[in-house]
């Protein structure tokens, strides 16, 4: 009797992530370490409270109003617990690193399994790199009215970084996530829960202290209900058509809560404390997100005056000008606006930092199941720090390769974010659809569980990432010219055709979907 009690005890010691793990194929490789609080520092961090909604903030407050782009979060937020509840649900039955390409193979079935998860793991790739450049483009940019404002202003002689230079920005704090991310792991989890505090305390700061600072601040009936388009710099004066654009800010800004689920492998009781991750994720987001578009527009001093390209951050960024107005209009300095755009700007950088590593361990995920060529060298993991090392450094190369038109092309910020968003997003829809039409009785389901509910949450959640996957494809300025035309059709079109074809005349007879590195007997998953 006294003899069995060891074994007994390493079997309850096993964590119910890792025992589920087991199941379903995989060895535990990564180390299983990490808590909820710093698995939901990652994810929110990878969401960030500034950098979806600063760099589109200007843009879209110009398609409508201030009406339209308040209560466009409102309804956002309203869809996306759709989504992050159906997700919560998957991860809840399948925590691996792999998250949306293993959930999809799974749900979808033997015989579309394999399909399902290739499109969805290549959407999530393309998603997730373009994700690291968007960060590293909007950290450039913001960097770059720091330097203007620390130097002078637009009409004081201020350094305006040129655009060989912003380059240089943009690719430097890539290489910079690079290194960071081949150290411990425990490193990069440290540096994500001073991220959390960086952006709950900075974001704290600027919502309270912009609307004070402003020696004017606008209307509540200004903020809430005033509508207006501005077709002669958008082109646009279709009244529905500038609604949809301007909801992009939201829809740029509340995604990304699926980072909890890319490290499922390395959190203690995962089944759990995932799902509990990505909601606590969304629900923080939503509500810091529409206290700081509340903040922003509050503080707006002169609306025509911010797209001025003769002002004093040269009409580049608007919320750089808003900081501006308010510091100067009552102190006749920059220096508390220089302050909070480096709040910002560290913002950026964290959130780059975080998509990193979601984005290695994806790469790492697909290349331990064959699906990367030359899968072999993006799937081995760091022998001494035990991260996916060369899967970190693949991201860092595409994404400065997709930032290398900034030389030549003014487009590029919108290209990137769009294809950002469809393969980020698109990928969320096949594992929920999958979910759809799979039957019940195949679904082994976890500590969160939807039952009778899951299909409708599930219909919803997958119309509405429809909607958005669209409407980041539609022109965003008219007339249609070479410098306004969106690009993103055609990237995310010549993209997946290559991918697709490479399925249908390849891939399709020797990819299966995630390769179980365990055997394990049979009926047991």
């Amino acid at each position: 009797m006294d003899s069995r009690r060891p074994e007994a005890a390493q079997v309850q010691e096993m964590d119910p992530g890792e025992k589920r793990l087991n199941e379903l194929g995989y060895k535990q490789e990564l180390r299983r370490e990490m808590t909820l609080f710093k698995t939901l520092a990652i994810s929110f961090s990878t969401m960030t409270l500034f950098t979806g909604i600063t760099p589109l903030y200007g843009s879209s407050l110009l398609y409508a109003g201030p009406a339209s782009l308040v209560w466009g979060w409102v309804v956002v937020s309203f869809f996306t617990w759709f989504v992050g509840i159906a997700m919560a649900e998957i991860c809840s039955s399948f925590p691996t690193t792999g998250s949306l390409y293993f959930w999809a193979a799974h749900l979808a079935g033997p015989r579309w399994g394999p399909l399902a998860s290739w499109c969805c793991a290549w959407l999530e790739t393309i998603g997730l790199v373009a994700g690291i450049g968007t960060q590293a483009y909007a950290g450039s940019q913001t960097l770059q009215s720091i330097i203007l404002l620390c130097t002078g202003t637009n009409k004081d002689g201020g350094y305006f970084a040129p655009k060989w230079l912003f380059l240089c920005m943009y690719i430097g704090l890539t290489l910079i996530w690079a290194v960071l991310n081949t150290f411990a792991l425990e490193v990069i989890a440290f540096i994500d829960v001073i991220s959390i505090w960086w952006q709950v305390i900075g974001g704290l700061v600027i919502v309270i202290m912009l609307p004070l600072v402003s020696l004017t601040t606008k209307s509540a009936s200004y903020v809430f209900t005033h509508f207006e388009t501005a077709p002669d710099s958008t082109g646009i004066s279709s009244k529905p058509y500038v609604v949809v654009l301007s909801f992009l800010v939201s829809q740029y800004s509340l995604y990304g809560y699926d980072a909890a689920a890319h490290l499922t492998e390395e959190t203690k009781g995962a089944d759990k404390n995932g799902p509990i991750a990505i909601l606590s994720s969304i629900g923080i987001i939503t509500v810091f997100g529409w206290a700081y578009i509340l903040a922003l527009t509050f503080s707006i001093q002169d609306f025509g005056y911010l797209y001025d390209p003769s002002n004093e951050t040269a009409g580049a960024f608007v919320p750089a000008q808003i900081l501006y107005d308010a510091f100067y209009g009552r102190y006749h300095n920059s220096a508390g606006a220089i302050v909070l755009l480096f709040i910002i700007w560290g913002s950026f950088f964290f959130g780059g930092l975080s998509i990193t590593t979601s984005a290695a361990r994806v790469v790492y995920a697909l290349s331990r199941d064959e699906g990367v060529p030359f899968s072999s060298i993006w799937r081995k993991i760091h022998p001494k720090h035990k991260v996916p090392s060369n899967a970190v450094w693949l991201c860092a190369a595409i994404c400065i390769l997709l930032g290398l038109p900034i030389l030549r092309v003014n487009v590029v910020f919108t290209a990137i974010t769009s294809i950002c968003t469809i393969g980020w997003v698109g990928g969320y829809a096949v594992p929920i659809f999958a979910r759809i039409v799979m039957d019940e009785k195949n679904f082994k389901a976890g500590p969160f569980y939807l039952g009778k509910a899951r299909r409708p949450v599930c219909i919803v959640a997958f119309l509405w990432i429809c909607y958005t996957c669209s409407v980041f494809l539609l022109p965003t300025y008219y007339p249609l010219s070479w410098s306004t035309f969106n690009y993103a059709p055609v990237a995310i079109g010549a993209g997946l055709s290559l991918i697709m074809l490479w399925w249908v005349l390849d891939a399709r007879t020797w990819f299966k979907g995630p390769v179980r590195n365990i055997d394990i007997p049979k009926g047991k998953v």
